[in-house]
């Protein structure tokens, strides 16, 4: 999350920013994980005992269940990722159309007959796209704030115009789930987060050591201090309908993943020494993939990470 300095200034991490996360590890991801990869939180409910598979088709029902999901209806997907929201929508006859800045996911998506577009969700409008009976947006909004914005005081402002532009596109009553990572209850002070000594790797283990990390595996990133602060920023648009945390189902999810990436594949290790030469020319790229820890599970473990699954309700 997040503080990589950049030389120009942006309001959410961008298009490189993205494609670094998600499109230099798209092959590797899908092989693990399916092609219609979740890359978001599931829904166990406490019941670890269900399959990945099992907890994030809940999340999917929940979702649909919160937003009215069905025959003929348009829903937007916000930062739709590999496209596994949408194609469940598909499956109850309603007409998702996801907006993406991951080229590969992009392009991964479209094989499948996805409705999916390579654009900046700030640039959805009623002009553009139309009106939608609701919208979704599960991970995505970790990317919706930068570094650089949270340093100039802007935070709460960019947070704001989003929810003004998503309401545009909504009717009366119409609903918003938003499914984000937040800063947790026991997260540091951000200047203790030393940016500069991170890529020597120093006091590893810390708090401060994770944060750090996990800025490098998420450049361009900053994350809102907790629920409260989303739910004021919603204000005046939105009514919170409902609120329930995810923290340890992400636990959970993330230990998933981890089991999956790591089982050994001989097309992921030939995808993996195709990167070697990034390997070889970036700092950055080693201490986001090759660190031999999982940043964000240690994060969540350690309650500096929060989740939370919000149901927004748009005031007349």
């Amino acid at each position: 999350m997040v503080l990589r300095v950049r030389h120009h200034r942006a309001a959410m991490a961008d298009r490189t920013d993205l494609d670094f996360t998600y499109s230099l590890t798209d092959r590797i991801f899908r092989l693990s994980m399916g092609e219609l990869a979740d890359f978001s939180g599931a829904k166990y409910d406490g019941n670890f005992s269900l399959s990945l598979e099992e907890a994030q088709r809940r999340k999917h029902e929940y979702v649909a269940e919160q937003l009215g999901i069905g025959p003929d209806k348009r829903i937007l997907d916000l930062g739709c990722g590999w496209g596994s929201l949408l194609n469940f929508m598909r499956t109850r006859g309603a007409r998702g159309i996801g907006v993406n800045l991951s080229a590969a996911q992009v392009a991964a998506c479209r094989r499948h007959g996805l409705d999916v577009h390579l654009l900046d969700a700030r640039q959805v409008s009623r002009e553009t796209f139309g009106r939608f009976d609701a919208v979704a947006s599960l991970g995505a909004f970790e990317h919706f704030c930068s570094p650089e914005e949270y340093r100039a005081g802007r935070q709460e402002q960019t947070y704001r115009g989003l929810f003004a532009q998503i309401a545009s596109v909504l009717p009366d009553h119409g609903r918003f789930y938003l499914q984000t990572m937040v800063f947790g209850r026991k997260m540091i002070p951000v200047e203790e987060i030393d940016i500069d000594a991170v890529r020597g790797l120093p006091a590893r283990d810390s708090d401060a050591w994770y944060l750090a990390l996990l800025g490098r595996q998420f450049p361009g990133s900053w994350l809102p201090f907790g629920r409260d602060q989303i739910v004021s920023c919603a204000e005046p648009h939105f009514r919170l309908v409902s609120s329930s945390n995810g923290r340890l189902d992400y636990i959970e999810t993330i230990t998933q993943w981890n089991a999956r990436i790591g089982a050994r594949s001989l097309r992921k290790t030939l995808l993996k020494l195709a990167l070697l030469p990034r390997w070889l020319t970036s700092a950055d790229f080693r201490l986001a993939f090759t660190s031999g820890v999982s940043a964000n599970k240690v994060c969540f473990e350690r309650e500096l990470l929060d989740h939370h699954r919000l149901v927004f309700e748009k005031r007349n």
